[in-house]
């Protein structure tokens, strides 16, 4: 059985869903707190109540709705395959990046990684610091198992995810119109595995 959410907690989740789809429409620097209680049907009080301020409003969007993966959840019993974490983790990801809402949010970081660098810190602290962090710990349990070789944990999931974005991330990032389809991604997705586990084996 479900556990019911309290009155509380739905508010929470309206305002984190007024203040992505805000975030990422019109970008950091032009959305107030008041824009945000409006969206989501609730007094500004009822925001501050819940998040102090906009940076931390901005953080737990991002968390909850536009980058964040759930590697650590990925059960690593001792019948599941290096293969097999490896190939869950890489369609995850890929399908993560390529999404609208993950796209806004880059966008609207890198926009204003310079007029208001504390955006794109919140956002790579957040975001991409927080899935290779994941990423690197479930190699470090892939190496200790014995199922990879895996010396340099962080550096190798920065590799892996790198190499998963491929021309598809660069595609959705400049707009071009003609896109690979998605039995080209799946193959170079595949590739990618593939080329991961070879540098890797144990």
């Amino acid at each position: 059985m479900s556990k019911t959410r309290s009155k509380s907690e739905e508010k929470r989740l309206q305002i984190l869903s007024a203040a992505k789809d805000l975030f990422c429409a019109q970008g950091f620097t032009a959305i107030s707190m008041d824009m945000i209680a409006k969206e989501a049907g609730v007094s500004k009080q009822t925001v501050y109540s819940h998040f102090g301020n906009k940076d931390e409003l901005f953080t737990a969007a991002i968390e909850q709705k536009c980058v964040s993966l759930k590697f650590s959840e990925i059960q690593l019993r001792e019948d599941i395959s290096a293969r097999e974490v490896i190939t869950l983790i890489s369609h995850s990801f890929s399908q993560m990046i390529l999404s609208e809402d993950a796209m806004q949010v880059h966008r609207t970081s890198v926009s204003e990684a310079y007029t208001n660098p504390t955006v794109a810190r919140l956002f790579y602290a957040t975001g991409p610091m927080q899935v290779i962090e994941q990423v690197a710990k479930i190699l470090r349990s892939l190496d200790e198992s014995g199922k990879l070789k895996v010396e340099e944990p962080r550096m190798a999931s920065v590799q892996l995810l790198k190499m998963l974005q491929g021309e598809a991330r660069m595609e959705a990032e400049y707009n071009i119109e003609a896109r690979q389809s998605e039995a080209e991604i799946n193959a170079y997705i595949q590739n990618c595995i593939d080329m991961f586990l070879r540098a890797y084996a144990p």
